[in-house]
């Protein structure tokens, strides 16, 4: 499907474009990946690492102005939106600054994607979107209601709309890895909460997951990646194995553990062999066998969050795949 297409990758400039553009310019081989994000200097850094392939462009410009984003989507194919305002305390501060991008912005590709034509648009959702308690979540929640009811809008031009749902990334900036390696020397790690879970997911994996949504999506469905636990007090002891845990509290807007899929979600959940998939609530797509495909109905009652996980990730896993991307870590 993204075999000699034209894709635009908002917020491209960050840890998922970093990672989604070189694994798809190597697997795809596209005619062209423009990178659309408004940082300048992160465009200049990046541009580098490119210098000799022309299939990459970029292109300044900010979601909340969808002016440029029309003159950036033209000949455009397909879209992977990963702009977001996602530091949660930013957010809780700057309420209406988040919602001009999370919420303005979503509105605006929307509306562009559909009149340029564009034929598929996957969309980065986060863990904190399902049940959100702060609003950087409740503002993803909305973008993804926005990108789902998208498909009711897009009429005789077809455009495709879905989304997919993940967790923290190991090993990107501001996560808890890099944190505890930066103060390990200290011998003091703070935990928030010795009972804390978080799922494990590697960039990889989320390009994955978004190649696997653009091949399979038929409009308004939610990805959500099977994916590993861990505790924080194991992924402390992996990184400091010496150090010391001190229980600081719960800061505020985050959660004991992290949730993808709710019991109110599960009414309109499919399960499959790697993921599982959360249909539209509209239109009677959900009960549509071209989105449910070969996938099995969870039980009512079903939640999919980093406490009830039926798979773990064990200290030595962790270990190896520090081993394997140290010099990753901190700088994604």
């Amino acid at each position: 499907m993204l075999q000699g297409s034209t894709i635009l990758v908002t917020g491209g400039t960050g840890s998922f474009g970093n990672t989604f553009i070189p694994m798809t310019l190597e697997k795809y081989n596209p005619k062209k990946i423009i990178i659309f994000s408004r940082d300048e200097m992160k465009q200049w850094e990046m541009a580098k690492k490119f210098k000799d392939d022309k299939r990459v462009r970029f292109f300044i410009g900010d979601v909340r102005d969808k002016e440029r984003l029309y003159r950036a989507l033209d000949g455009v194919d397909y879209v992977v939106h990963a702009a977001a305002t996602k530091i949660v305390p930013t957010a809780e501060y700057n309420p209406f600054e988040c919602i001009k991008t999370n919420i303005n912005g979503a509105m605006n590709l929307i509306d562009a994607c559909i009149d340029k034509k564009v034929k598929g648009v996957v969309a980065l959702s986060t863990d904190k979107a399902s049940s959100p308690i702060n609003l950087y979540g409740a503002t993803k929640l909305a973008s993804d209601k926005l990108f789902v009811a998208g498909n009711a809008y897009s009429g005789e031009h077809g455009t495709k709309f879905s989304v997919v749902r993940y967790g923290n990334v190991m090993g990107s900036r501001g996560s808890v890895i890099p944190f505890f390696m930066s103060i390990k020397d200290k011998g003091i790690l703070p935990i928030t909460d010795d009972r804390m879970t978080r799922f494990m997911i590697s960039l990889e994996q989320g390009v994955e997951l978004v190649w696997h949504a653009f091949e399979d999506m038929v409009g308004g469905e939610i990805y959500v990646k099977k994916i590993p636990s861990m505790k924080v007090t194991d992924l402390a002891t992996v990184v400091a194995p010496e150090a010391k845990q001190e229980v600081v509290g719960i800061r505020p807007g985050e959660k004991l553990h992290e949730q993808m899929i709710s019991v109110e979600d599960a009414y309109y959940t499919y399960e499959y062999p790697e993921h599982y998939k959360i249909l539209p609530v509209i239109n009677d797509w959900a009960e549509t066998q071209e989105r449910i495909k070969d996938g099995t109905k969870v039980p009512e009652g079903f939640h999919y969050s980093s406490d009830n996980n039926a798979e773990w990730m064990s200290a030595e896993d962790l270990q190896a795949w520090l081993v394997k991307n140290a010099e990753k870590v901190g700088n994604i």
